[in-house]
C-alpha cells in the first residue's frame, strides 16, 4: 500500500478535524499544504482516476475562486480544467486524502475509518 498523502490547508476546519482524527488513530501520513505544495499534474490525474464522481468530487464549486472563474468549466476540455486547478489550487475541495488506490475528499470519520483500517493493520504487522 502506498503512502497516505493528506492535502490540507491549516485554516480549514475540516482539514484540522481530519488531521486530529488521523493522529488520534495513529495513522501515518504525509502532509501537503494544498496551496504551497499542490498536487502535480500526475498526482491530479491519479486522484481523478480514483473518484466516483470525477471533477465534481474534487472541485470546490461553492468557493469564491470557482465563482470568480471567467469561463464556464463545462465548456473546457479536461486538460484545460486541470491547468486551471494547477494555476489555482483553491479550486480544490479540502482536505483530500489519497493513498494511491482510494481517495477521500472532506472530513468523514466513517470514510477515514474505512480508508485507514487496512493501512493501520499493515503498519501493525510491519
Amino acid at each position: 500500500m502506498e503512502e497516505l498523502i493528506f492535502y490540507t490547508y491549516p485554516s480549514c476546519t475540516s482539514c484540522r478535524k481530519a488531521k486530529k482524527w488521523l493522529k488520534a488513530n495513529s495513522i501515518e501520513f504525509s502532509e501537503r499544504h494544498i496551496f504551497r505544495d499542490p498536487p502535480t499534474l500526475d498526482e491530479l490525474m491519479g486522484i481523478l482516476s480514483h473518484t466516483t464522481e470525477g471533477l465534481d468530487e474534487i472541485l470546490a464549486t461553492r468557493s469564491q475562486s470557482y465563482k470568480d472563474l471567467s469561463v464556464d468549466i463545462n465548456d473546457l476540455h479536461l486538460s484545460e480544467i486541470l491547468q486551471l486547478i494547477l494555476d489555482n489550487p483553491k479550486l480544490l475541495r479540502r482536505p483530500i486524502l489519497f493513498d494511491g488506490s482510494k481517495i477521500l475528499v472532506g472530513y468523514h470519520p466513517e470514510g477515514l475509518r474505512s480508508m485507514t483500517n487496512k493501512k493501520k493493520a499493515l503498519q501493525l504487522t510491519s
